[in-house]
């Protein structure tokens, strides 16, 4: 590692607050392609680097306490993208979890992942339920992936889920609360993400977490997410740290 590179990484952890950390942060893994037609090289290539980021930035997360991690890997918009780069981003899990699966579980990490499963092929599921039951005893760090995942998707299932609850007279309409519809996300055992950053200068959720994000900080930045490294990760967090969070309230004086 570049020494000048790795200080300033350690100046910034000396920083950091344990007390405050995020419980929680989603990540939109953003800018493959750009990275790739920079460098002159076809977009798989993006996605491979990208893959390096996340190795890195999931190790620096696990290192610093934070509960949760979600990361958006491939959205329901994504299979309109052309048929051979689809094929390479659905084996990019059998790939990543042929190397990371072992020292994901003996850093205590549990892998667990949310979208509509259903659509994807064989190879996918095969490797997403290899690593589900896996890590499903570990009691550490959460890796939340969204694969084939929407936001506006999830409220309706949410929505469907409910309104059959109500049809069948099990639930009364007067019942439903925010903290019931929360229940029936994906991400209805889990807190809400504190934190959101997304690289590659976007200033967009693009369909990601809709309801979950009501409240949280946004963090972005024009660093495409193969350059995103250790670095950006702390300064994230640390600028998380700063901030006043007042849930539509005020603090008091």
């Amino acid at each position: 590692m570049n020494r000048d590179r790795e200080k300033r990484e350690s100046e910034l952890i000396k920083l950091i607050s344990a007390e405050k950390l995020p419980k929680h942060v989603a990540i939109i893994m953003d800018g493959n392609g750009r990275w790739a037609r920079k460098q002159g090289l076809p977009r798989i290539a993006g996605h491979r680097e990208g893959m390096n980021t996340l190795k890195e930035i999931i190790t620096c997360a696990n290192e610093l306490g934070i509960n949760v991690v979600t990361l958006y890997a491939f959205s329901t918009e994504n299979w309109k993208r052309p048929s051979w780069e689809v094929e390479f981003l659905m084996r990019l899990p059998e790939e990543y979890l042929k190397t990371e699966l072992q020292p994901l579980i003996e850093k205590n990490v549990v892998i667990r992942v949310m979208g509509d499963l259903e659509q994807l092929p064989a190879v996918t599921k095969r490797a997403i339920k290899n690593a589900l039951q896996a890590t499903k005893d570990n009691t550490g760090m959460i890796l939340n992936f969204a694969l084939n995942y929407g936001g506006r998707s999830e409220i309706l299932n949410a929505v469907k889920k409910i309104a059959e609850r109500v049809q069948e007279g099990a639930l009364k309409p007067e019942e439903i609360s925010e903290d019931l519809f929360t229940r029936y996300l994906y991400t209805g055992d889990l807190p809400d993400p504190d934190l959101l950053i997304r690289p590659s200068g976007e200033l967009r959720i693009s369909n990601f977490l809709l309801w979950q994000l009501a409240y949280t900080e946004l963090w972005f930045t024009t660093t495409l997410w193969p350059d995103f490294k250790k670095e950006h990760f702390l300064k994230a967090i640390l600028d998380y740290q700063e901030r006043e969070r007042r849930f539509g309230g005020i603090n008091k004086i």
